[in-house]
């Protein structure tokens, strides 16, 4: 276990290894307290342990893909997720289970499936950020979820002060949710898949994607075809990683997608009159997933839109609010997101909420 402590400073200086700005996705984010780096799941544990010991706050921090940071940064312990590896803890004919380190890249992951013959995770090609976030909220993209192939998550209990095994019955799965989001309770230190052996990939659900690929929902194409047509869509939203272009110094998409009952649905479709059918999804319950990002541009807040001290909306999608600057607070990104939350609001009388974790900011 490496300390990379430093003194506090002030502001989102990402050559201090203290800023932690510099382990975010979107370069915002205040000074923290101490930094520890853990590089295997004991390590971690150990960390938290020490932290707990000494009464200081702990946050638990991978990819930094999906947590906005404040300006005033987080004044105890910062343990850095930096576990590595995957192996085979189970197999037979039709199926493999391999148990993956929280640390590792999740992108990483999903190339060594594919490459491997393991089908369930190639549509989740190019999601930044680490393997042991995927479970917090239940990740999903163009038509597969984490929660279809987790079969367990190993967690240490902060309350417990014990480790186990969690089956995925147990961890609360729903749309970008989970037990072990917006609670510190948990630390996620492996995570476990049953995955597919076949060549092919599962269903091809998302009609983007469908189209992307030729073929028909409900198809099966080769691996390889479905992850390289899911990094194709993606770096074309500006959501996979990319130094060179701005739009992806972003948490990926920013709000959730709205998930309303009927008569909210209808009063929405009655506001929404003069702009046609608001995309839409059935859910269970008689529920209605609708498009955060249709009702953000339709709202008034199309790509590009700008925002204070160099944020803006994505020029790719509307969805993602970026530091296209490098040089924006966070402050000024949570100004943003206020101003297309209420303006929805006022619009179409629908609250959107946030997708990633805030760390003392609110919006």
């Amino acid at each position: 276990m490496s300390d990379v402590y430093a003194q506090p400073t002030t502001g989102a200086d990402t050559t201090d290894m203290n800023s932690l700005a510099r382990y975010t996705t979107l370069r915002t984010g205040g000074p923290a307290g101490r930094v520890v780096s853990g590089t295997s799941a004991d390590e971690i544990v150990r960390a938290v342990r020490e932290a707990g010991i000494r009464d200081e706050p702990v946050l638990i921090l991978a990819g930094g893909s999906n947590v906005v940071i404040g300006d005033d940064g987080f004044p105890g312990t910062v343990v850095l997720v930096r576990s590595r590896g995957l192996r085979v803890v189970a197999e037979d004919t039709d199926t493999v289970t391999v148990r993956v380190e929280a640390g590792e890249p999740w992108d990483d992951l999903v190339a060594a499936t594919v490459a491997n013959g393991w089908s369930g995770l190639e549509c989740l090609s190019g999601v930044p950020g680490s393997t042991g976030a995927t479970p917090i909220q239940n990740v999903g993209a163009y038509g597969q979820e984490v929660a279809e192939t987790i079969t367990a998550v190993e967690a240490y209990d902060r309350v417990e002060g014990t480790t186990s095994r969690i089956a995925a019955a147990d961890c609360g799965f729903a749309y970008r949710g989970s037990i072990f989001k917006y609670s510190d309770r948990w630390v996620v230190l492996t995570v476990d898949f049953r995955l597919a052996r076949s060549p092919l990939s599962g269903p091809v659900r998302y009609a983007e994607l469908a189209r992307a690929l030729g073929v028909e929902v409900g198809d099966r194409v080769p691996l390889a075809e479905a992850r390289a047509a899911v990094l194709r869509l993606r770096a074309g939203k500006g959501m996979v990683l990319d130094d060179a272009d701005p739009d992806t110094r972003s948490v990926g998409s920013f709000f959730t997608n709205p998930v309303l009952d009927q008569e909210a649905y209808g009063l929405l479709r009655e506001r929404a009159a003069d702009l046609g059918e608001p995309p839409s999804w059935p859910c269970p319950g008689d529920m209605v997933k609708v498009s955060a990002a249709w009702l953000i541009d339709k709202a008034g807040f199309g790509k590009g839109h700008p925002g204070p001290g160099g944020v803006a909306i994505s020029s790719k999608h509307t969805l993602a609010l970026t530091n296209r600057s490098g040089r924006a607070s966070t402050a000024d990104l949570v100004a943003l997101a206020r101003q297309i939350r209420e303006g929805v609001h006022a619009r179409f009388g629908v609250t959107l909420h946030p997708e990633p974790v805030l760390v003392n900011c609110a919006i």
